[in-house]
């Protein structure tokens, strides 16, 4: 179970690394490419990883069993919505949301990623979750695959954090323990919602769709206006489609 929890954390810190072997400043076109990238796999997971598993466990209610997983879904993307509203940040365009505070900007690029790397850390303590308890949707290498899927989108994800932080003049080394720092979330998250677990292994569906609906919050708002924000955009349509076929490869080879 360990090497699940913390896989995502890891494709963090190993993508924050990048920061020892770049420049000071990440391309657009390469800023945009993985940020299409890292939101294909992202909304893959949600739909294969969690939102399929879902609706195979509300199957015995028929018609309705939509409900449950609509529920959770819409759930998931409020809880995002409240803490992008209560959490001061920073996007990569420069725009700040959030309370007004007298924090750093580098603070607050942190913060938003910290933001984002929540609901991710969530899904796989909720697949883990359901694992260990048994249940018929998932199995350890589903598990195992959301995980290795996450790590993947976090390499990219981990340099998009560390690089304007390193453009900001930042020193290397703070530049990457910050980018690990938004990481750290990711296992804690797991790890806490897998202690809570016992008592909601019947609410399953809600939990599983509620983690699919913070990430695609995440998608919509944050990640896919940037990889198409400007002119030529299909680099980061085309590698949205390639993340969407590998975690889809994963989901489905690991599965």
């Amino acid at each position: 179970m360990w090497n699940i929890i913390i896989n995502p954390f890891l494709g963090t810190a190993l993508g924050a690394a990048s920061v020892f072997l770049l420049k000071k400043e990440m391309g657009r076109e390469t800023q945009r490419a993985l940020t299409g990238f890292a939101s294909g796999v992202m909304v893959s997971a949600s739909f294969f990883s969690l939102l399929l598993p879902a609706l195979d466990q509300t199957a015995d209610m028929g018609k309705l069993g939509f409900l449950p997983v609509s529920v959770g879904f819409a759930v998931g993307m409020l809880f995002l919505l409240v803490m992008d509203v209560v959490t001061p940040h920073m996007h990569l365009n420069q725009c700040e949301e959030g309370p007004r505070t007298g924090l750093k900007r580098t603070t607050k690029l942190v913060l938003a990623v910290t933001l984002h790397n929540l609901p991710e850390g969530m899904a796989v303590g909720i697949v883990c979750a359901g694992w260990l308890y048994g249940n018929h949707t998932i199995s350890f290498t589903g598990a195992l695959a959301l995980a290795l899927g996450i790590a993947i989108q976090n390499l990219p994800e981990g340099a998009i954090v560390s690089m304007p932080l390193l453009g900001e003049g930042v020193p290397r080394g703070k530049t990457f323990l910050y980018g690990v720092l938004s990481g750290v979330v990711e296992p804690i998250g797991a790890l806490l919602v897998i202690a809570a677990s016992g008592f909601f292994i019947p609410l399953m569906p809600y939990l599983l769709s509620f983690a699919a609906g913070a990430m695609i919050y995440v998608v919509v708002e944050e990640l896919i206006p940037e990889m198409s924000e400007g002119e030529h955009s299909n680099i980061g349509t085309i590698s949205f489609a390639l993340g969407f076929i590998l975690m889809m490869a994963l989901d489905v080879g690991l599965g």
